[in-house]
């Protein structure tokens, strides 16, 4: 009986180890489920971060290919147009930090999706003007006024009509086919474009802090990594839809093409700037969506539970009951906000920063200016077409920036490069980058040979006085003026100011095929 007994008790003594040991299952399998919840969270918060950074990429290096058109369209000088770029970097200063110091306390991910709406809303806003304004309307002499009389682009009737006189019935007759002299409706733009810096601004800080908060240690620099890898391709794609929109005329849709008289070589040619403008604000709205959906919190990776560089969230939760713990939480919040202006008071005395933070501004002062006015450039000093310079830029240049940065990290790492010696490098290629840059300056195409301006009608160098160049024997008979704009190309390889300067007494045809 004893041994019976022992041996019941030994079975039962056994039986009881067996729920412990399933706890321990159940403990084992949560964890997993937990790291697999965590890993398939943070991966599709990755996803979403890098479209939206892809977004935001390609509608920024749009408006950098645009920006020939949009001064064309509007009539506006450079320097304004300056104003309108430099309006996105206006809206990001305006709430970058109180963005970037208490975004964290609120639903990061409807913070960005929210950005990313206010985003696409600012690109919507850029190509509204042309659905509020008339019709493009570029210097044509017309071949044809109405389907019965043709108009001589001559006119030899000068001694018997007063200058005068002619001049302001020429005005009357070109009245639709003059430029439009400037329009207000840039403002829009400009608002547009403020929008963009508003709603971009949460993405990089929160997006970031959010993939270092809850990705794997040893993984985060590979997330991020991967998040600016697609960061560059989106101006690749921002300036091949750029090329592609240049080609098409700004009208397409509301005109007939066949009635248009230029072509995308001529000065006057405007593409469809607003056309990808609508394509860039829908990807914005699509690459917001996902956001609304993804939770505030994700498990937290085991190997920063035990980690000091806790969220902030988790510095102020104190394990009591629910009415204690909202409280301590409210008090909390306040001592934060009451702890900005001291943070920030720090911060800027802080004096690696400071330099860190001058060094950036002098760069991208100088960096800025070249992206923005780089398409303008290559257009007048190159004489290229808007479309050809947007693929050039987008299919070279971009990709070198790629590589750069690729093989910038690749070095640091053979090489085990700290911050100083990071430093030092980024001097010298910066140095080396600005001396191939001087070589611009020896650079460039020979002026087009203009009869009046840079040759006189004979095909030699030109007078000291151009306006009284532009008149010569073959036009003394016209009434012409000089401050029509209206270049066409001899049979001499000389190219006129206007087909009046040239002597031309007829036109024949209809359209591009005016001869």
């Amino acid at each position: 009986m004893e041994i019976s007994s022992k041996e019941h008790t030994h079975f039962f003594s056994n039986n009881t180890v067996v729920p412990v040991d399933r706890s321990s299952f159940k403990s084992e399998s949560s964890a997993s489920k937990e790291k697999q919840s965590c890993c398939g969270g943070i991966k599709i918060f990755l996803g979403a971060l890098s479209f939206v950074y892809f977004a935001k990429a390609l509608s920024g290096s749009y408006l950098k290919s645009t920006i020939t058109q949009i001064e064309r369209r509007f009539d506006i000088p450079s320097s304004l147009v300056g104003v309108i770029d430099g309006s996105f970097e206006i809206g990001n200063l305006l709430i970058i930090i109180l963005v970037s110091y208490f975004g964290a306390k609120l639903h990061r991910p409807r913070v960005i999706g929210a950005g990313c709406l206010i985003m696409s809303a600012g690109t919507f806003l850029i190509a509204m003007p042309q659905f509020f304004m008339g019709r493009y309307r570029y210097e044509s002499f017309p071949s044809t006024i109405n389907s019965t009389v043709s108009l001589s682009p001559c006119l030899q009737d000068k001694s018997q009509t007063p200058l005068s006189a002619l001049e302001k019935s020429q005005a009357k007759i070109n009245a639709g086919c003059e430029k439009e002299a400037g329009s207000s409706m840039w403002i829009y733009v400009l608002l547009g474009n403020l929008l963009r810096g508003i709603g971009e601004t949460p993405i990089q800080p929160l997006g970031i802090t959010y993939i270092d908060d809850y990705a794997v240690e040893e993984n985060a620099a590979l997330y991020i990594g991967c998040v600016q890898t697609v960061a560059i391709i989106g101006p690749i794609f921002g300036f091949l839809l750029g090329s592609l929109c240049a080609k098409l005329y700004v009208d397409i849709g509301f005109v007939d093409l066949d009635s248009v008289t230029i072509s995308p070589k001529d000065v006057q040619w405007v593409g469809a700037w607003w056309l990808g403008y609508l394509i860039a604000g829908v990807i914005s709205v699509l690459a917001g969506i996902p956001f609304w959906f993804l939770p505030k919190h994700l498990p937290k990776p085991e190997s920063r539970k035990d980690s000091s560089t806790s969220s902030e969230h988790s510095k102020f939760i104190i394990e009591e009951n629910k009415d204690q713990r909202t409280s301590y939480w409210q008090q909390a919040k306040l001592a934060e906000m009451a702890k900005f202006l001291p943070s920030l008071k720090n911060l800027f005395g802080n004096p690696v920063y400071i330099l860190y933070l001058c060094a950036s501004i002098i760069q991208f002062n100088s960096l800025i200016g070249m992206v923005t006015y780089k398409p303008k450039y290559i257009e007048q000093q190159y004489g290229q077409t808007s479309s050809k310079t947007n693929f050039v830029i987008g299919l070279i240049n971009i990709p070198a920036v790629a590589f750069g940065i690729f093989s910038g990290g690749l070095i640091m790492k053979k090489f085990g490069i700290g911050v100083l010696g990071a430093a030092k490098l980024s001097l010298g290629s910066s140095f080396f980058g600005y001396l191939l840059l001087l070589s611009l300056f020896a650079m460039g195409c020979e002026n087009s040979d203009v009869a009046g301006l840079t040759v006189s009608y004979h095909g030699t160098k030109p007078m000291t006085d151009f306006e009284e160049a532009l008149f010569s024997e073959c036009n003394s008979g016209c009434s012409c003026s000089e401050n029509d704009w209206d270049p066409i190309c001899g049979e001499n390889g000389v190219t006129y100011v206007s087909a009046c300067l040239a002597g031309c007494r007829a036109s024949n045809g209809s359209g591009k095929s005016t001869v």
